[in-house]
């Protein structure tokens, strides 16, 4: 798994420093932004796209859905899986998200096992 990197866009600083945390000690390269306008920019500006995007969708500045249609409309980006990671969890917000590009859709409170082997099938690698 050497090289695979992983974009986290989470706002919440305690929640960005966990999956920052679990990441890394699987091995994941992560780059951390912590907003929307953070997260466009890094997006933008990326010579090479991520593995995948862990991606919140309450964000200050840009949400998450807005970051989804940025990232699929970018060049080399269509096919980088996004899981969101959210506390909004109605249907109309889980489908919307899907519906938009978004590959999976994890609520917090999350199981950080569980997050795992979600990034992990979307990297398609063996457990």
């Amino acid at each position: 798994m050497p090289d695979t990197s992983i974009l986290v866009i989470e706002d919440d600083e305690h929640i960005g420093q966990i999956l920052t945390f679990i990441l890394q000690r699987q091995g994941y390269q992560t780059t951390l932004a912590a907003d929307g306008l953070a997260a466009r920019k890094a997006i933008v500006s990326a010579a090479t796209p991520p593995s995948l995007v862990l991606l919140d969708v309450m964000l200050p500045y840009i949400d998450g859905f807005e970051l989804v249609h940025i990232i699929r409309q970018r060049e080399g980006w269509q096919e980088v899986p996004i899981v969101m990671l959210t506390a909004k969890h109605t249907e109309k917000d889980i489908v919307r998200a899907l519906d938009e590009g978004a590959n999976d859709y994890v609520v917090k409170p999350f199981q950080p096992n569980e997050l795992l082997a979600r990034v992990r099938r979307h990297l398609k690698e063996p457990v």
